[in-house]
């Protein structure tokens, strides 16, 4: 099974630090946001990565290399226009990824999540990671009921950035940018979009603040 790691985004939010740094290469207890990603992904036995880029992208590329350095194998997605949103990122990096279902996380996010407990083959034409509401965003994204994924109901969780995806829900998209929500809202729709709730440690690296805080939380974990 493959996995990408979005890693494209300009963290507009997390600026200063972002002006000379991509997002995925900032520091939580003594490694990058992405070092972090690749380490359990490869503990869970998910080798092949593909990681898309823009904003400094270089950078990305010259601090992992091919990732033989953490037993990984590592291919890259350009986008060097500009950033293809989350959609068309993934839509870009297709061909890297190949035909069967594969794992596409966020860069900036920090979990203890094991990969190992995803489904190989989702039931319909994704399977989603939701974790309870954080406060900076006390609605929700989707509501999980009974395994499946709803645009509205009773248990409006968050979605983690923590997905597998089959390639046929980008069987309609075209290339450029678009976004990944109204894929999934239309198929969750036909209630094709399955769904788990996870209670471990998940924290959304938004903003410097939240970075210094999921930071001191990491580090009195070690």
């Amino acid at each position: 099974m493959k996995a990408m790691i979005l890693a494209a985004g300009r963290g507009e939010r997390m600026r200063p630090l972002t002006d000379a740094t991509p997002k995925p290469l900032l520091r939580i207890g003594g490694q990058t946001l992405i070092e972090h990603h690749i380490h359990a992904l490869s503990q869970a036995g998910i080798t092949e990565l593909v990681i898309n880029h823009a904003h400094l992208g270089e950078q990305i590329v010259k601090a992992l290399g091919d990732g033989d350095a953490y037993g990984v194998s590592i291919r890259y997605s350009p986008e060097p226009d500009a950033a293809l949103e989350t959609g068309g990122g993934i839509y870009n990096a297709l061909p890297l990824l190949g035909d069967a279902p594969f794992i596409v996380m966020n860069a900036d996010i920090w979990t203890d999540f094991r990969f190992d407990n995803l489904p190989q083959s989702p039931a319909g034409l994704a399977h989603l990671v939701m974790v309870d509401n954080p406060e900076h965003h006390p609605g929700g994204d989707f509501s999980l009921s009974n395994g499946q994924l709803s645009q509205q109901g009773p248990c409006m969780l968050t979605f983690s950035g923590i997905g597998v995806y089959r390639p046929a829900l980008f069987a309609d998209c075209t290339p450029g940018a678009f976004p990944l929500g109204p894929l999934l809202r239309a198929a969750m729709d036909r209630e094709e979009i399955s769904g788990e709730q996870y209670d471990g440690r998940w924290f959304d690296v938004g903003t410097p603040g939240r970075l210094t805080a999921v930071n001191d939380v990491v580090i009195n974990l070690q």
